[in-house]
């Protein structure tokens, strides 16, 4: 007799979500205090006070990761709320990538692979040919994820704050260019 074990991956299920939902709101302030938190250690050398946690979740709204400007994706690994990633329209057929996120507990077991796949996916359904995104280069992780998924650095499409490094993906199967 054989006994199958499921793959890691196999476990997860991604799915679409209501930014404002409960499980959304959760994983949205992990993902802001995961990545203020790094920031903070990296260039300040401590954690982030609640108050300036409180304050940056407050300057970043994510209600536009809901139609019709956007759409907002849940992963569950094992049934529980493990992951998420926004889509937002940001003009004719491209789409800005925002808001990837894995809790750390469950990192290396297929969740960004299989979040970036239904990225694909979502992306295509809202007419998108283009998807886009910026980072910071302190966050090789995420940036070691996209160009293993096929995005590719372009140049500046924007502007802010933490925006240090730029990528994009050819949803047509041609090489992305910059805008």
């Amino acid at each position: 007799m054989t006994i199958s074990t499921p793959r890691t991956a196999d476990l997860w299920s991604i799915t679409r979500a209501d930014v404002g939902s409960e499980e959304a709101l959760a994983l949205l302030r992990d993902y802001y205090i995961d990545v203020a938190n790094r920031y903070y250690r990296l260039h300040l050398g401590r954690e982030g006070t609640p108050e300036e946690i409180e304050s940056g979740l407050a300057d970043s709204p994510s209600d536009d990761l809901a139609g019709p400007t956007g759409l907002f994706l849940l992963g569950r690994h094992g049934g529980a709320p493990q992951a998420c990633a926004g889509l937002r329209v940001i003009e004719d057929r491209t789409v800005e990538l925002t808001r990837v996120f894995v809790r750390p507990a469950v990192r290396g077991t297929g969740g960004g692979g299989r979040l970036l796949a239904a990225v694909d996916e979502a992306a295509r359904a809202l007419g998108a040919e283009r998807i886009v995104l910026d980072t910071r280069l302190d966050l090789v992780e995420a940036r070691a994820l996209y160009t293993r998924h096929g995005y590719r650095e372009i140049p500046a499409y924007s502007s802010g704050p933490y925006a240090q490094i730029w990528y994009g993906k050819d949803l047509t199967g041609q090489a992305t260019e910059g805008s």
